[in-house]
Parts: structure tokens; C-alpha cells; sequence
């Protein structure tokens, strides 16, 4: 086991509606990465992808307040750390965002060697335009964009220049997490394989110790991520490699979610597709139980009043999963389908 450059220990977070609502957007979420791996989060619109994201920056902005939990960044936890303290030390250095929408995230008025800049000089207020001119040169040189991209403005890149430009800028402090929220969305399939091999290329140069990769896509990650956890309802329900999480799913969502989704590696010819029924549950009043419960066919009665555990199996002993029943009952039940 390599060592683990990030730790999220029982995170818990929510947003405040303007009503004085509460949301609990990430409930309980516990994971690590090691350094040199790359981990997938994959789950449908609404599950907490994007907060546990934002959260993990330890950088909030009302609606979004922190409750507790632990993030660990080698070693460092930046929970509950003043915001200018993360903004000035942490951010950018110890952890980068690129957000979802990213293509949007660039000031049209600002040519692109502003923001690398603005974001060096965060960090290091002395740093002359010289050194930040070649640094930014030499990086966005070996990451396959050209040296004149720096001083165009946003509105003169294409979309998918765009998208690459704004990951060369989130990584021009080589930070030791990356965090990418569905950078491939909105783009071409050109686009998207240019995308993920600079992604590629951001952990094979060593630009990135580790990253976390979010996308509703789970044949995606199996393409770009060492291992995937799925969310549902502001939980973790399974974690596992690519491998095991895309060809043998073993939670009932998780089961349902790449059954609703065609995955090329296995063929398509005669696929037949499976919605999951009904809609997730609403996060201002949690169920008891399993927050699935209510849309799974194998779902018990007791399934609905519960604690739900996290149990865990496999060779390694490191393959999750968050249900009541075993692994070899719900192989079953699937078998049987």
C-alpha cells in the first residue's frame, strides 16, 4: 500500500436554503487516495458529486457550510482552517479545483496570462512577470498548448482549448490533489480524448500526486481512474477498482446505474437499457434507512428503519459496499434477472 497523500474522514456538510433549511448535501463520506492514483466518483444529478468537490477545498461560501469530519492532505488537515489561511496556503498548492462548467470559468475581458498571475503571485507576491512569463511557457508548452494561448483572451479559444487552457492554469502550481468536475462534459469526442490525455499526462509527468475525477459517466472513469466509488443521496454505497465497479457492480444503485448505460468494452449489440424508477430522496429530512430503499426492487422492509453499515469484502478486504444484504445473496437476485 502506497502512501495516502489525501484523507476525508466522515465529512458532513450542508447547505442553508434562504427559508433556514437544511440540506445534507454530503452525510458521513469517508475515502482516501494514494499518491500516483487517481479515484472516480460517478452517481446521477444531485447525489453530492460536486458539494463533496467544493467541500473537500475546506473552503466555504454560504449556502454551503461545514458541519464536521476530517481532510487530510499529507498529512495536513485543513478542516474548520481560516478561509484566508486555505486561500493563501493551502489552495492552488496542496489542492486544486477545476469546476464544473469550465469552459465559462475564464474572465472574457482577461487575457489567459492574467490568471496565471493572479494565481502565483497568491502564493508568491515577489514573483516578477519574467518568471511567471517562462514558467507558464514551459508548462503549457509540455502540456500540448501553445506558447500563444497566453495571451489570447477566452473568447478566442475554442471550446475545447478552453477546457485545457483552464486545467493548465488550476495546475501551474502543481498541486498535490487535483479535483476535476466532469471536465469532459460539453465536449466533443475529440475534445474529450484531448482532455483526458493531458489529464494522463498531468499525473505521468508528476505535475499531480493524486486525482479525483467526478463524472455521471462510469465507463469514462474506467478509461481514466485507478479506482470509482458511486454516490447516491450525500453517501458513499460502493467503492472498489474500475475494473470491479464497471463490470461486476455490486450495490443494488450501483447494479441499476451501469445497467441504465452502455459500456463499449462489453459490446452493444443487442443491450437492452434499464431505467432506475422513481427519484432520489430529499435531503432536508434523510431517511432512517437505506436512502435507496425507495426505488430498489430487493429493498425489505427493514431496509426503510436500519442503520445501514458499510461492509467489506473482496481479496483485499478493501471493496465497500453500504446494504443489508450479503454479497452472494445480491449476486443472486441479479443472476436470476
Amino acid at each position: 500500500m502506497g502512501k495516502k497523500i489525501l484523507e476525508v474522514m466522515n465529512l458532513k456538510t450542508k447547505y442553508i436554503t434562504r427559508f433556514h433549511e437544511d440540506v445534507y448535501a454530503v452525510d458521513g463520506v469517508s475515502f482516501d487516495i494514494e499518491e500516483g492514483k487517481s479515484l472516480g466518483v460517478a452517481g446521477e444529478s444531485g447525489c453530492g458529486k460536486s458539494t463533496l468537490a467544493l467541500s473537500m477545498m475546506g473552503y466555504y461560501f454560504p449556502p454551503l457550510h461545514y458541519i464536521s469530519g476530517d481532510i487530510i492532505i499529507d498529512g495536513k488537515n485543513i478542516s474548520g482552517m481560516d478561509p484566508d489561511t486555505v486561500r493563501k496556503s493551502i489552495l492552488g498548492t496542496e489542492i486544486a479545483y477545476i469546476p464544473q462548467a469550465a469552459m465559462n470559468a475564464l474572465n472574457p475581458t482577461q487575457r489567459i496570462i492574467r490568471f496565471v498571475e493572479d494565481g502565483i503571485r497568491v502564493h508568491d507576491p515577489k514573483a516578477q512577470k519574467k518568471e511567471i512569463r517562462e514558467r507558464a511557457e514551459q508548462r503549457f508548452a509540455e502540456l500540448g498548448l501553445p506558447r500563444t494561448v497566453l495571451d489570447k483572451h477566452a473568447v478566442e479559444l475554442s471550446g475545447g482549448m478552453k477546457q485545457r487552457t483552464v486545467i493548465a492554469i488550476s495546475t501551474i502550481l502543481s498541486p498535490k490533489v487535483l479535483i476535476a468536475d466532469e471536465p469532459s462534459s460539453a465536449l466533443d469526442v475529440t475534445s474529450q480524448k484531448m482532455v483526458i490525455k493531458m489529464m494522463r499526462e498531468l499525473m505521468e509527468k508528476g505535475y499531480i500526486k493524486s486525482m479525483l475525477f467526478i463524472t455521471h459517466e462510469l465507463p469514462l472513469l474506467y478509461n481514466v481512474t485507478d479506482d470509482i466509488m458511486v454516490m447516491y443521496a450525500g453517501q458513499i454505497v460502493e467503492k472498489g477498482t474500475a475494473k470491479e465497479m464497471v463490470f461486476d457492480p455490486t450495490h443494488p444503485y450501483s447494479h441499476g446505474l451501469m445497467g441504465s448505460i452502455l459500456v463499449p468494452e462489453e459490446g452493444t449489440r443487442g443491450t437492452t437499457l434499464t431505467a432506475i424508477p422513481g427519484t432520489p430522496p430529499n435531503l432536508k429530512k434523510p431517511p432512517q434507512g437505506c436512502r435507496f430503499a425507495e426505488r430498489c426492487k430487493y429493498a425489505r422492509p427493514e431496509c426503510r428503519y436500519s442503520s445501514i453499515p458499510e461492509k467489506f469484502f473482496g481479496d483485499s478486504g478493501t471493496r465497500m459496499y453500504r446494504c443489508l444484504m450479503g454479497v452472494d445473496e445480491l449476486k443472486e437476485v441479479y443472476s436470476h434477472e
